[in-house]
């Protein structure tokens, strides 16, 4: 089985875009008190998309190493899963502003992507195939029922 990404290929971008997005929020919110106008509202939302995003990268990649599957989640999935997250948040923030968000609004907008995310996942399965040099290894059955390498004595004979 192979191994899955590491913590540490996520550390450095989800710092930074946590260090962004919410320092910038701070900075538009509180700091400067900007008014709702147009390009503040668009900021608003670039920087919580960053912020969101790079909170939920770590939570998406300890969540992927707490429920593994087979074949192991590769770094771009989590890195999705991680902007599903924010987009969901900026999509919720949206709604908020306009006064139509609702609890099914809510329930279904988290169901239908994760439903989406589910469905990737589940074509990213079905495409996977072994690393190359797989079928070279000569395997024997062990006792315990498990594909182990057979045994080869110093001339290369199994």
């Amino acid at each position: 089985m192979q191994q899955g990404p590491t913590a540490r290929q996520y550390l450095y971008s989800s710092l930074y875009l946590m260090a962004l997005g919410w320092g910038g929020l701070i900075l538009l919110i509180f700091v400067l008190q900007i008014p709702p106008i147009v390009w503040a509202r668009w900021g608003f939302f670039v920087l919580l998309f960053a912020a969101l995003t790079g909170s939920a990268l770590p939570v998406a990649y300890f969540l992927n190493l707490r429920f593994p599957s087979d074949p192991p989640a590769e770094s771009q999935s989590i890195v999705r899963q991680a902007i599903w997250a924010g987009v969901y948040g900026c999509v919720i923030a949206w709604l908020q502003l306009g006064h139509v968000m609702a609890f099914w609004i809510w329930i279904g907008l988290a169901a239908g992507l994760l439903g989406v995310e589910y469905l990737i996942r589940l074509r990213e399965r079905a495409m996977w195939s072994p690393p190359q040099g797989f079928d070279d290894i000569d395997f024997a059955e062990s006792p315990d029922h498990e594909r182990v390498p057979a045994a080869r004595d110093s001339d290369g004979q199994a």
